[in-house]
């Protein structure tokens, strides 16, 4: 059965895995949490198959850190699947009670989107989270990871599967695709398929929504930045950096770029860089920058929307705040950008006029995360101002309906003036 037959399949089973109670959601979780524990020696295997695969094709460095799937990353979905039994049901919500006129009530009451496409590169922990996530909304997932993951990728989804007809879910609510030409196979499923969600690349990204006519939700890439301002603390600021650029080079949310207030930039850029230096970070900067530290120049003319995903850091210097602004909304990727300042009116300034999905104070970026955020896991970012903005949880998998309760009321009544409308929210 090709793609297309499997999703119409899919669309038909997603009204029943929608009505299943949470109880029965939860425990599908409770069963994947469990079965990934007891077979994590046949999955580090299929792992370090992949690994040896990736050595071989020379893979960057960078990759290779999203690639291994190891006691570290079996621990953190470990306590993502944890987190996500403990969240309540997101769907069946009550959003909206009107009574139209008497005997006429309207609610808006929380649902699944349906059946989703998430097609991602090279990372088997975010095809854990993936599902995990539709299941306890609702939804059916079909799951299209990168080739360099093909044995870890088979292992969890077989495993994940089996758990979820262990706990009673319909059969179709997962699907795990492998070949490279049901990609598009599956951009073509308009008629079945709710939403896609790409993770990978900009370019990977950007291939899926010029190519298809099915919603897409994600962001291309993630290009953060941090701002120096004058009124900074020292002690916070150069932790935060660090942070923000080493603690997982390879993420969307590390940071790119620093924008540093011209005032300070004498006694700062020295801490900086020898700071930055010691983590093993490459600095480049502009001319100006580098009569204060030495940087790898960067040739004028070039695009200051550079996304490293590597222990790579530019640096700029501004005048303040508003050119701080200006610089991130025209070359960031309104992902996640922050400022480290101690005044309150400069914060807020900075916190409105930056248009991003996340925008922080003193905060390292990150954060930017569904299970920091208490989402349980994420499905991926957004960008986008549409539905969903920032991580992508359980609130951004489901959609609405409108349920209206009468009693043989009929609009031609209305529209003559027999009755009237009085709308009283219940």
């Amino acid at each position: 059965m090709d793609i297309r037959e499997e999703t119409k399949q899919m669309k038909l089973a997603s009204p029943l895995l929608a009505a299943m109670p949470l109880e029965k959601r939860n425990e599908a979780l409770s069963l994947i949490r469990s079965s990934l524990d007891e077979h994590r020696e046949e999955i580090f295997e299929a792992n370090r198959k992949d690994l040896a695969l990736a050595v071989q094709n020379q893979v960057a460095p960078a990759v290779m850190k999203r690639l291994t799937f190891d006691e570290a990353k079996l621990s953190d979905v470990t306590q993502e699947l944890t987190s996500l039994i403990s969240l309540p049901d997101p769907i069946g919500k009550v959003t909206l009670h009107r009574e139209l006129d008497e005997g006429l009530t309207l609610t808006r009451v929380t649902c699944p989107i349906g059946v989703i496409g998430v097609i991602f590169e090279a990372r088997p922990d975010a095809l854990v989270q993936i599902s995990s996530l539709c299941l306890k909304s609702g939804n059916c997932a079909i799951l299209k990871g990168g080739k360099e993951t093909t044995y870890t990728n088979r292992i969890l989804f077989t495993l994940i599967h089996e758990a979820a007809m262990k706990a009673g879910l319909p059969e179709k609510c997962l699907l795990q695709a492998e070949q490279h030409n049901e990609i598009d196979e599956l951009l073509e499923c308009h008629g079945s398929v709710d939403l896609l969600i790409p993770r990978g690349s900009n370019a990977f990204v950007q291939y899926i929504m010029n190519h298809t006519s099915i919603p897409v939700l994600g962001h291309a890439d993630g290009v953060c930045h941090m701002y120096v301002d004058r009124d900074y603390d020292m002690e916070k600021a150069i932790p935060l950096i660090i942070d923000g650029k080493t603690q997982y080079t390879a993420a969307c949310n590390a940071v790119e770029t620093v924008l540093v207030h011209r005032s300070i930039a004498g006694s700062f850029l020295p801490k900086l860089a020898n700071a930055l230096h010691q983590a093993g970070v490459t600095i480049r900067g502009t001319e100006e920058v580098n009569r204060i530290i030495p940087v790898d120049v960067i040739p004028e003319g070039e695009s200051w929307h550079r996304e490293y995903l590597d222990l790579i850091l530019s640096i700029k210097l501004v005048d303040g705040v508003d050119e701080a602004i200006s610089h991130i909304n025209t070359y960031g990727s309104h992902h996640t950008d922050c400022i480290i300042t101690e005044n309150e009116e400069t914060a807020r300034r900075f916190m409105t006029l930056v248009d991003s999905a996340g925008v922080y104070r003193n905060a390292s970026t990150r954060f930017a995360d569904g299970f920091r955020y208490g989402f349980g896991a994420e499905v991926g970012i957004s960008t986008s101002k549409i539905h969903a903005r920032g991580p992508v949880g359980l609130e951004g998998l489901v959609s609405y309906k409108y349920k209206l309760l009468g009693h043989g009321q009929i609009v031609g009544d209305y529209a003559s003036g027999k009755k009237q409308f009085h709308f009283r929210d219940l």
